[in-house]
């Protein structure tokens, strides 16, 4: 038996001939013509191949040298985002909203002034106007208001819960960025292993039809390196519009476009947990954002039937008015003579309320009833976030041993596909199970690239569900990125 066609052929018109000796393995026997045209093919791309890959080269380099690091686009997200700006403008003026509750204990003052015009009727002996001008500055000093002191430590919890929730979105901006940057680097090698995945075939299926053509192998082999070939085609299709699906992504959160990731540096070694107990991480949730704001919930709810019994005691004022006025009669009059007048007025004033047709019970009695439920969304939002940091810290886990599978996988299918061409040369292999084995070295390829960039992101989500992810975070996984 002939020996068979390596896959690689070193001859430029076998690398080059499968669109031409298509036509030729529709028979037994081959046309002269077609080999003639292969070769002419073959000759005449050569050049163009080689200048395709020149340029390809050139367009790459200048890519990458353009390329763009994670914290970069981090940097470029924070100051574009949507979502993260908004946050952050919600936070900005809860601090103002907290300056108009402190201006409660501080003194208020006032100007008045007033004009009146009186006429008397019916007139009596002659008629009589009299005008008076007044002009005047109250102050008053809260002494005693239990309400307004408990509505400024309200506000002050207020402030709290906003610089926690600008936390969590400054830790979800980093996950997203993350996400993003990653899934354009997961679709071009998502790309680059359909390309060469297709490439592989391409080169299997002109080994078909030449042993078709000589006569040591059956169309069915040719008819399934083409299936694949196909299949090989549109599988390529869809990772570029994959790819070009993730890069709008990308340019959207960052308001740029054509931005370019940079790939992890090779050989790629990820980072082990640290620490590698779940129970450390869950008690450091306990200071996550998520719980932060729930126990900060809870004592607003505690203030607020503070604030409630509050109407039931008095409140204490030093008031105070300074004024001038001037009184005019037309015409002069004895009783009523015309001049300029000044006053002066300082005191204490109290009140106390007595009844107020028990709306201040209720409002105690609703408060209450609040404060309880602020105290189980604390107790839910702790569940939550324990359990959300055990799961995340299961998935990372998870996600680093699938990793060291798959590489151990790719090792294995390498030697697999070596084997099997070893075998198809000698005979003892036929020409789908080269198919198969290239298709499961490129698909192992691929998945464990996916496999890489989310164990990275785990790593980060782990960090959001205990509450401890920061920029600095962000700047561990950057440094795993070619310089």
């Amino acid at each position: 038996m002939a020996e068979r066609i390596p896959l690689a052929p070193s001859t430029d018109a076998s690398r080059d001939a499968p669109r031409a000796s298509r036509l030729a393995a529709s028979g037994p026997d081959a046309p002269a013509w077609a080999a003639t045209l292969s070769a002419l093919w073959g000759r005449a791309s050569r050049r163009l191949v080689g200048g395709l890959a020149a340029g390809c080269v050139l367009l790459w380099t200048a890519g990458h040298a353009q390329a763009q690091t994670l914290m970069e686009v981090y940097e470029a997200a924070r100051s574009y985002d949507a979502t993260y700006l908004a946050a952050r403008a919600q936070a900005e003026s809860v601090r103002f909203a907290t300056e108009q509750a402190y201006a409660l204990r501080r003194p208020s003052v006032g100007l008045s002034a007033a004009v009146t015009r009186s006429e008397l009727d019916p007139p009596v002996g002659s008629d009589r106007t009299t005008t008076n001008r007044q002009v005047g500055v109250s102050a008053a000093q809260p002494i005693f208001n239990r309400a307004n002191s408990v509505r400024i430590e309200q506000a002050e919890r207020s402030l709290e819960i906003a610089k926690a929730d600008l936390q969590a979105a400054e830790q979800d901006l980093i996950v997203r960025v993350a996400q993003a940057y990653f899934n354009v680097l997961a679709a071009q090698d998502a790309l680059g292993t359909a390309r060469a995945n297709k490439k592989a075939i391409e080169e299997q299926l002109a080994s078909a039809k030449r042993n078709f053509e000589v006569g040591t192998a059956t169309i069915t082999d040719t008819r399934e390196a083409q299936a694949r070939y196909d299949l090989a085609v549109a599988q390529e299709i869809a990772a570029e519009n994959q790819l070009r699906t993730a890069q709008v992504a990308l340019d959207q959160l960052v308001g740029r476009t054509g931005v370019i990731p940079r790939p992890l540096t090779a050989p790629v070694t990820l980072p082990p947990i640290h620490p590698e107990s779940v129970d450390v991480w869950v008690s450091r949730a306990e200071t996550s954002p998520t719980v932060r704001r729930a126990q900060l919930g809870l004592e607003i709810a505690s203030l607020e039937t503070e604030r409630a019994r509050a109407g039931h005691l008095p409140t204490v004022d030093l008031v105070g008015d300074v004024g001038r006025s001037r009184q005019t009669s037309d015409p002069p009059s004895m009783t009523q003579p015309s001049g300029t007048y000044g006053s002066a007025t300082v005191g204490v004033q109290l009140k106390m309320p007595l009844f107020a047709g028990f709306s201040v019970q209720n409002r105690i009695r609703e408060t209450l009833l609040l404060e309880e439920k602020a105290r189980n969304d604390l107790a839910a939002a702790r569940r939550g976030t324990d359990q959300a940091t055990r799961q995340a810290f299961l998935a990372l886990q998870s996600g680093l041993a699938q990793v060291r599978a798959l590489e151990a996988a790719e090792a294995s299918s390498r030697l697999a596909l070596e084997a099997t061409l070893t075998g198809y040369r000698v005979g003892v292999r036929v020409n789908l199970d080269v198919l198969n084995a290239q298709t499961q070295l490129f698909t192992t390829q691929r998945d464990l690239a996916r496999a890489r960039y989310d164990a990275l992101l785990g790593r980060l989500r782990l960090e959001q569900a205990a509450g401890q992810l920061d920029p600095a975070d962000l700047q561990q996984i950057n440094a795993l990125l070619a310089p």
